[in-house]
């Protein structure tokens, strides 16, 4: 059965430095979670304490109804950003070890290891160290290291740092496949774009605390609209009149603003149309990138 992950309420401090405060969010059942921020916003604290790396000063982390304990830890597929794999064991036997710690006889674990190499293009390096892979087939394998075992939720710090484009594709499909199956799946990563395209939601976190949690179209309509005007005879200022009106550069011929509280599109329009030609008039929506910069900077 799949459950939702409830990280409620947690702090964590390193003397004077609040690496957490208050952090509360949940990962729910085929969901798949993008957790970002800055280096050093605590992110990879807050995995750890979910994995039980780290111990919380308060609050707590549930799997369904109960705390994660040793039990519900083994059920947990965990990929760390600075990797974890022995680097002079062979591919094949590390992925078989990994299988069985999490409770696998030798003969499921032989299928899960050929299945997940098998699906992810490494089938062919059962019998190569970890050290001899390139760094996209070490986390390849890393990646198998973390589904090995069919776990009840995944949990990837960076997964896709360092990855060629076509390894970038084969992560994508797994975890969006996980999901399929109910598995709740998080990830952080600084490829905004990219969780911008996989995500449910997403969760933008500053110096420990979220700052920012829906999913990518209300975070993104919760923003400013911009609008870009391309009008060839307008003269820089040409809309700084305008009420709720924000211009955001002026290049040429082209103009981006930034529509605040109150703003109408049509007395930009209007405006626009007393310098000359308009050519183009479109309105859209900050990206994820160009939102998380705003969170970050706010």
């Amino acid at each position: 059965m799949t459950q939702t992950l409830t990280i409620d309420r947690i702090s964590k401090r390193y003397g004077d430095v609040v690496a957490l405060d208050d952090m509360s969010f949940d990962v729910r059942p085929g969901e798949v979670f993008g957790f970002v921020g800055s280096n050093g916003a605590g992110k990879t604290t807050t995995m750890r304490i979910v994995l039980g790396v780290l111990a919380a000063d308060s609050g707590e982390v549930r799997l369904g109804d109960r705390a994660v304990d040793l039990d519900v830890r083994r059920t947990i597929g965990y990929m760390p950003e600075e990797r974890g794999l022995y680097p002079k064991m062979k591919v094949g036997k590390q992925l078989s070890y990994l299988a069985q710690l999490h409770g696998l006889s030798a003969s499921d674990a032989r299928t899960a290891v050929a299945r997940w190499t098998e699906r992810l293009g490494i089938a062919e390096r059962l019998g190569d160290t970890v050290d001899s892979l390139s760094l996209g087939n070490q986390q390849r394998v890393q990646l198998a290291a973390a589904l090995v075992h069919d776990p009840a939720v995944l949990v990837l710090d960076e997964p896709f740092s360092g990855l060629d484009p076509v390894a970038v594709d084969v992560m994508s499909d797994v975890l969006l496949e996980k999901a399929r199956t109910g598995v709740p799946v998080i990830f952080s990563s600084h490829q905004l774009e990219l969780v911008q395209r996989l995500c449910d939601r997403v969760g933008i976190i500053a110096k420990g605390r979220m700052r920012a949690l829906g999913t990518v179209d209300d975070l993104r309509s919760g923003g400013d609209a911009r609008l870009r005007v391309v009008a060839p005879d307008a003269q820089p200022g040409w809309a700084q009149h305008l009420h709720g009106v924000t211009t955001l550069a002026h290049d040429g011929d082209v103009t981006e603003l930034a529509l605040g509280a109150g703003a109408d599109d049509q007395d930009v329009l209007h405006a626009a149309l007393k310098t000359g030609p308009v050519h183009e008039f479109s309105v859209a929506r900050p990206s994820l990138a160009e939102l998380f910069r705003e969170v970050v900077s706010g």
